[in-house]
């Protein structure tokens, strides 16, 4: 039987990156590129149909959630924060938020702990959950991927989530924060629904 999507992650399987999933020969090629009211152009070229139907194209997400990220993020900053909310297997429902240490301590750069991203798999894998979003700071630049967050973009199941505290550091000024697809490199950003 032919896989088509994602493969999810589940307490028996290990991720694996889209191009080991499907052979892309067999799905036809797609681009196009849009341009949002900024004029912030936005191409995606990739697979037609790489979406499965568990995964969306906008992240709904509790503002319990998104304001417990800012409040990460600027007790962390000037160092980047980093986390992550987890949910049922194949649910993209993010149900609970698990903040990381930056083993790094870097204000440009985040590692998650080994130990306790070991531990979190482990807890993880015994409950039946996956990751549905991976969020970290970035805290002087705009809240979009670097090459080496795309780079090391390993879940792709998930959603990415950067927090930008460059325009208000730890007090209470603005913040960014701004959701994304990250697979095989190819990045496109999406819609963010904030639920009470």
């Amino acid at each position: 039987m032919r896989t088509f999507g994602y493969q999810m992650t589940t307490r028996n399987s290990k991720s694996r990156r889209w191009s080991e999933i499907c052979d892309d020969r067999w799905m036809p090629k797609i681009e196009r590129s849009t341009t949002d009211e900024r004029g912030l152009t936005v191409r995606m070229r990739g697979l037609a149909a790489v979406i499965a139907p568990s995964l969306t194209a906008v992240l709904k997400i509790a503002r319990e959630h998104v304001e417990a990220m800012i409040a990460h993020a600027r007790e962390d900053h000037p160092d980047e924060a980093c986390g992550v909310l987890v949910g049922p297997e194949g649910s993209d429902v993010p149900t609970r938020l698990v903040r990381m240490i930056n083993a790094d301590r870097s204000p440009t750069f985040f590692r998650f702990d080994p130990q306790e991203q070991f531990a979190l798999y482990k807890a993880m894998g015994a409950a039946g959950e996956e990751i549905v979003v991976v969020y970290h700071s970035h805290t002087s630049t705009e809240a979009y991927p670097s090459r080496t967050d795309i780079a090391l973009a390993s879940e792709p199941q998930a959603h990415y989530v950067l927090v930008s505290t460059a325009g208000s550091g730890t007090s209470d000024g603005p913040v960014s924060v701004r959701s994304y697809r990250i697979v095989d490199g190819a990045v496109s950003e999406e819609e963010i629904d904030v639920t009470e």
